[in-house]
Formats: structure tokens, sequence, C-alpha cells
């Protein structure tokens, strides 16, 4: 069983920054990790994904420019800098894992793990 906490979110204006992270356990080093988010009353939308090794990555393009996923794989641990943030970007943030040597996915439905979520709100 794989277990996800997030961490890192919070208020900010709009413009700013915040970096999420993602503490997994066991050690996820070959697994498939993304972002997703849900704010109230939507639907869940993928934001970000990287491959279990870093050689390939996905990225909504809602995000595109502004985020950057990345992993540390000595650390179990996944993040998401976001930068530029807008009032849209306020939501429920969550970290989710593939099973092992799986492909990068932009589907919600391909992830095994989720974590609890941080929640991100971006003031105007």
């Amino acid at each position: 069983q794989v277990q996800l906490v997030e961490s890192g979110g919070g208020l900010v204006q709009a413009g700013g920054s915040l970096r999420l992270s993602c503490a997994a356990s066991p050690r996820t080093v070959s697994r498939t990790m993304g972002w997703f988010r849900q704010a109230p009353g939507k639907v869940r939308e993928f934001v970000a994904a990287m491959s279990w090794n870093g050689g390939s990555g996905l990225n909504a393009d809602s995000v595109k420019g502004r985020f950057t996923i990345s992993r540390d794989n000595a650390k179990n641990t996944l993040y998401l800098q976001m930068n530029s943030l807008k009032p849209e970007d306020t939501a429920m943030y969550y970290c989710a894992a593939r099973k092992t040597f799986r492909a990068v996915s932009a589907n919600g439905a391909d992830y095994d793990y989720w974590g609890q979520g941080t929640q991100v709100t971006v003031s105007s």
C-alpha cells in the first residue's frame, strides 16, 4: 500500500507562488506520479504528471509556463512549483501515484493511490 501526504498549500495573492510537496511511502522510485486538483462544484482536473524515471511528463494547458512538476526519488517526494498563481487556480490539490512502471497519464482513473489533498487559495 502506498501512502501519499501532501503539504505546502495555503492562501496566496494572485501573482504569488507556492510549492507543494507530496511525501510518499514506501519508495515510489518506480511509479509515475501526478498532481490533480478539484475546485468546489467542479470535476477533478489533471494538472501535471511525471514518469517514474523522470524521462517524460505532461502538463495541463492551463498551467503550462507557470507550474513545474519535479521529483526527488532519493527523498520519495514529488513537488509542484506553482508560479504566477491566478484565482482560478484555487482548488484542493491531490497527489496521485500509479502502479509500478506504468506510463505517464493525464487520466485520473489510471492512478491507484491518492493523498488527502492540500488546499490552495488564490485571492484576487
